[in-house]
């Protein structure tokens, strides 16, 4: 029965990650398999490769053809190294003791590799990172140079608009008050006009109570007040009163001088 080591797929789309068998190479791919070797992860940097050394050189040994990919994992693994040294000695070329020596030697090579290879790769991961790092403070940096200048020439149109809004309320209210300083006297004189009026007329009220004459002069000539107060001079008549008093008055001093006389 012809056999072959080859990969098994395992995992999710575009995350594939494998199982290393040994398998009849008539059966399907994912199918039945005879023993497993191992997984080969090739996710990973550097990729995962996890192989029994002893297993996969015995199938080696009897007759098992691995596929490239699987041939290639186990010269990484150093077991088509050992399968070629164990033919040397077979044949007689060295001994079991330059042999194992040899391979210790690869071994320790190889490790020194990987060991290198994995510092290179953690070293540009931190390069990275601190690029990374200081891409982001740059940009953060520009970042809050921009909304400063930008809340200062906010800041500065706020002032200039409540300077001029104050500018203009201030020119609004200067010709406010001087109209309202003008009107003032005004009012004054329109309010105090009448009470002028009425002091100088109710003296001339009462002088016109002896003199009969000054009143009806003053009650002719044409008066500023209002109306009704005309009227109630023109209804007040002690004028009359007086008139007609006078004559009595004459009669009764005749009348006393006569007497004087007969006497």
């Amino acid at each position: 029965m012809p056999t072959k080591i080859r990969l098994q797929r395992h995992g999710k789309k575009r995350y594939a990650y494998f199982h290393v068998v040994v398998a009849d190479a008539r059966a399907p791919r994912d199918g039945k398999f005879i023993e497993k070797l191992g997984v080969y992860n090739p996710n990973d940097n550097p990729a995962t490769i996890d192989i029994s050394f002893d297993r996969a050189l015995y199938w080696v040994k009897e007759g098992a053809q691995p596929t490239d990919t699987c041939r290639a994992l186990l010269s990484y693994k150093g077991v088509m190294h050992k399968d070629h040294l164990d033919r040397g000695v077979l044949k007689g070329a060295l001994t079991q003791d330059q042999a194992d020596k040899k391979f210790e030697a690869w071994l320790k090579e190889k490790e020194a590799k990987v060991d290198g290879k994995k510092d290179s790769l953690a070293k540009a991961a931190a390069e990275a990172e601190k690029t990374r790092l200081a891409a982001e403070t740059e940009a953060k940096k520009k970042k809050a140079a921009e909304v400063l200048t930008k809340t200062s020439e906010m800041a500065a149109a706020a002032e200039a608009e409540a300077a001029k809004v104050e500018v203009e309320a201030a020119g609004e209210e200067a010709p406010a008050s001087e109209g309202d300083e003008e009107a003032t006297p005004d009012a004054e004189a329109t309010t105090e006009a009448p009470t002028e009026e009425v002091k100088e007329e109710t003296p001339a009220a009462e002088e016109a109570t002896p003199e009969a004459p000054a009143e009806e002069e003053k009650v002719t000539e044409p008066v500023a007040v209002e109306e009704p107060k005309a009227e109630e001079v023109k209804e007040e008549e002690p004028v009359a009163e007086v008139k007609e008093e006078a004559p009595a008055e004459e009669e009764k001093a005749d009348e006393s001088e006569a007497e004087a006389k007969a006497e």
